[in-house]
């Protein structure tokens, strides 16, 4: 039994926290088969586990032991992600989560710098540690705390005096896993090492093998320590540190948020390009490309974008709850209602040609424009709430978006304005060769910019010599090969066209690299 039994309504004051003593763990794994038990954790996933890292050279190696679970932040990402407030923080401090309005967007596990968090299998909802609450509530211990048989786990109230916990925490020297991300984590470690508090510190071992199985490397799995050639380009390798046991983690978002990035775009650039030709004269009021070709397009773009969103979920029938119960900080339920928006500017734009009201466009463009632009660039301060993924956090993320939007927008109406209206190709032409241009010295200073963590260099490894180099390759050559076009035959619609559709997918095979590179770095 806990030494305070506060009842729920009266802990107002309770800030609970853990403590594990890494010296005394002996990596029995007791308290993950008892949180499994517990708390019905099917096969596959777990809310917490123990990692094991060899350090030194025979004969004074050792092994350490690292119990890896969600670290109850003061200043949850999770929640702040979360667009439904499945997520969310009790009186106690305890960041608990409510299964029954989880949509299943995975917002919370990329914003999750411990990696503590999985979609349950079975019932497709959102899932992670959450101090055994039910048992807290009635005065009970969690499932580990009990049945740990060296007591490495320990439970307590910090704003407790008495608490072992709190004196523990506030007398002896502790440490918290990535510091650097400000989460104000309540786990604390006592007689914790770099080689296992930090998720690059040890070396992965080579083939992928591990102490009792093979870890799965590929796809969108990924595993801890790092790629001995990786650690060349700045990883924080600890000596002689060896990763021995560890569980794959599922990066949470998969190819269709790549291609939404795009299809994204299209949908706004479609808008906004041939919105800026006719403000620049290069095209006129009656333009096909203007009236009928902006809205159609960014419709049929935003539709795909919307099904490629929904999809993604693992409670697509749950979609309507970003609406119904929005969680105004997470930038899922702004992007949502910026879409919806100008997804209605655009359904009026229809409206407005249908009755034969032109007129109205240019002014309903007053609040297309900004609803098209914010429409392309939420994704940038989504990701940016990501916490857990370095790469993203890049200031040059807004702008990045904003040139491939008119990437997208030039390329997919150069394609339409061939066959409608070649007139307006040569413009929307040099349109999109400045778009390209703009995108790949916007890439090259995401990439050789200097880089603030390992974590970020790593990210930026992966996309350019690591498991998704191909794809970064295969783009870098179609922008090229966009480029080279007013050198092979520039008044060639069959070379234009081929120009156009090597942009769009160019930059889709450059944004699959980046939001799977960003995601491919290992967290716990």
């Amino acid at each position: 039994m806990l030494d305070r039994d506060v009842a729920p309504a009266e802990e107002t004051l309770v800030r609970w926290a853990k403590v594990v003593d890494q010296s005394s763990c002996i990596g029995c794994h007791a308290c993950t088969t008892a949180c499994k038990s517990e708390n019905e954790v099917p096969l596959g996933v777990t809310r917490t586990f123990v990692k094991y890292v060899d350090v030194g050279t025979f004969p004074t190696a050792r092994r350490n032991y690292q119990v890896t679970r969600c670290n109850q932040c003061a200043d949850a990402p999770c929640v702040a992600a979360c667009p439904t407030k499945a997520m969310h923080v009790r009186p106690d401090g305890i960041v608990d989560f409510e299964k029954d309005v989880c949509i299943g967007c995975k917002a919370c596990i990329a914003a999750c710098p411990y990696d503590a968090i999985f979609i349950n299998p079975e019932d497709h909802s959102a899932e992670k540690c959450n101090f055994c609450a039910h048992r807290l509530d009635v005065g009970l211990e969690p499932a580990c705390v009990v049945v740990c048989p060296t007591q490495a786990i320990l439970i307590g109230d910090l704003n407790d005096p008495e608490s072992r916990v709190s004196q523990i925490v506030h007398r002896d020297p502790v440490a918290v896993r990535r510091p650097e991300k400000d989460t104000q984590p309540k786990l604390f470690y006592k007689h914790g090492t770099q080689a296992t508090l930090d998720p690059l510190a040890a070396q992965r071992p080579g083939g992928g093998t591990f102490l009792w199985s093979e870890q799965r490397a590929g796809g969108q799995h990924v595993v801890g320590g790092h790629p001995a050639e990786a650690n060349r380009q700045g990883a924080n390798s600890s000596a002689a540190a060896m990763l021995a046991y560890d569980i794959p983690h599922k990066a949470p978002w998969d190819w269709r948020v790549s291609l939404y990035t795009v299809t994204k775009a299209i949908a706004a650039g479609v808008y906004i390009v041939p919105l800026l030709l006719l403000l620049a004269g290069k095209i006129a009021a009656t333009s096909a490309l203007w009236i009928w070709g902006a809205p159609i397009l960014g419709l049929i773009f935003l539709a795909i974008t919307g099904g490629l969103l929904i999809s993604d979920l693992t409670h697509p029938t749950r979609f309507y709850m970003i609406f119904t119960r929005p969680q105004w900080r997470s930038w899922l339920v702004r992007g949502a209602f910026l879409i919806a928006g100008y997804g209605a500017v655009l359904t009026l734009h229809l409206l407005a040609v249908w009755s034969g009201k032109t007129e109205m466009l240019l002014p309903l463009a007053v609040a297309g424009a900004p609803l098209a632009l914010a429409t392309a660039i939420y994704t940038a301060f989504l990701f940016a709430q990501a916490k857990a993924r370095d790469l993203w956090q890049s200031a040059l993320l807004p702008p990045h978006m904003t040139v491939q939007t008119v990437l997208g927008g030039a390329g997919a109406t150069l394609l339409l304005a061939l066959a409608v209206e070649p007139q307006a190709s040569p413009s929307l032409y040099w349109t999109l060769f400045l778009s390209v241009a703009l995108h790949l010295l916007l890439l090259a200073g995401e990439i050789f910019l200097p880089h603030g963590t390992a974590h970020a260099r790593l990210a930026v490894w992966e996309m350019t010599k690591g498991r998704f180099r191909g794809y970064f390759v295969a783009g870098g050559l179609l922008l090229a090969a966009t480029l080279a076009a007013p050198w092979v035959a520039p008044a060639s619609p069959v070379v234009v066209a081929i120009a156009a559709i090597a942009a769009i997918a160019g930059l889709l095979a450059h944004e699959h690299a980046y939001v799977q590179a960003g995601q491919s770095v290992p967290l716990a």
